[in-house]
């Protein structure tokens, strides 16, 4: 800490959107509507899974600790944003910056793992279903969530340490909406090669190596599939993946595009678009997918409407 306050930068200017102030307050409705049902759609699945009997499998405990993770997740960027969009000097103190890229980058972290998680759960309960209850324990589980907020918070606290610790002299003026690693070291007036390959190689192993997980799950899960005979009994296996495929490919098509791309590849616009769809929109989405798409879920909703309201 005490390296941080050398820096003669004591806050940042995020000016990631329109300064008119219709736009502003267009946009502001629009991401307290989102984040209203971020909120609702989030705390509503991580209740429906704690108060359901039938839920309390490994697929639903990944399900409620993503949920968790997309709560948080949004939590960390949008309510900052709303209050930006009230504000004419839209600004973050320097503590409060870093502080928010921590924990975004903990649970941006924590949301890749988890998904990776999911997709073994599924490989396992399609390809090795006699074994399931032994492979996917509930000590398994503990531990694969567990791994994945450690692994998370060690991300989060490697690059708040060091692209923090940077001396910054010249321009505190942030082109985004949030405080994001990749857009703090331009700013800093040191080299930061050090840091941008430590990001790069750091978000590949955690994006890629969860990615590769999943990609190869799914296609031990299609290979299975396809030795069904019955073509009820493929859609049917398929069902219990189809929103956990739909929620991976949403997540990491948007990430990919922002981490593991050539920096001039796209303008800050584009970009900006990008990180509004994986930190605002995503979040709220997950729950829609899985509830929407999933029987078991609306099942288990009936029951608790019944048993709690009728």
């Amino acid at each position: 800490m005490a390296q941080w306050n050398q820096t003669t930068v004591s806050e940042f200017i995020l000016v990631g959107f329109s300064d008119n102030p219709l736009v502003r307050t267009s946009l502001f409705v629009v991401f307290l509507a989102i984040y209203i049902i971020t909120l609702l759609g989030n705390l509503g699945m991580i209740a429906l899974i704690r108060l359901d009997s039938h839920l309390q499998t490994p697929m639903y405990f990944f399900l409620s600790n993503l949920s968790f993770s997309d709560l948080c997740y949004s939590t960390v960027i949008v309510p900052q944003t709303l209050v930006n969009f009230l504000l004419e000097k839209k600004s973050i103190s320097f503590i409060g910056c870093a502080v928010q890229f921590y924990f975004y980058a903990v649970f941006a972290s924590v949301e890749c793992l988890l998904l990776a998680a999911m997709a073994y759960d599924r490989y396992v309960a399609i390809c090795n279903p006699l074994l399931y209850p032994a492979v996917m324990s509930k000590k398994v589980c503990r531990f694969l969530v567990l791994a994945s907020y450690l692994v998370g918070c060690a991300n989060g606290m490697v690059h708040t340490n060091t692209s923090f610790r940077l001396p910054f002299c010249s321009s505190n003026v942030i082109n985004h909406f949030f405080c994001d690693v990749p857009l703090i070291l331009k700013l800093a007036c040191s080299n930061t090669q050090l840091n941008q390959i430590l990001l790069f190689v750091i978000s590949s192993l955690i994006g890629l190596c969860s990615f590769f997980i999943i990609l190869i799950s799914y296609i031990y899960i299609i290979t299975a599939i396809q030795r069904i005979h019955s073509t009820g009994g493929r859609k049917k296996t398929f069902s219990t993946c189809a929103s956990h495929l739909m929620a991976v490919t949403l997540f990491y098509t948007t990430i990919l595009f922002i981490y593991l791309k050539p920096s001039s590849s796209n303008t800050e616009a584009q970009d900006q678009v990008a990180a509004v769809f994986y930190t605002v929109v995503i979040p709220m989405v997950n729950p829609l997918i899985y509830s929407l798409r999933n029987k078991e879920v609306k099942e288990a909703l009936r029951r608790i409407i019944h048993k709690y309201l009728w």
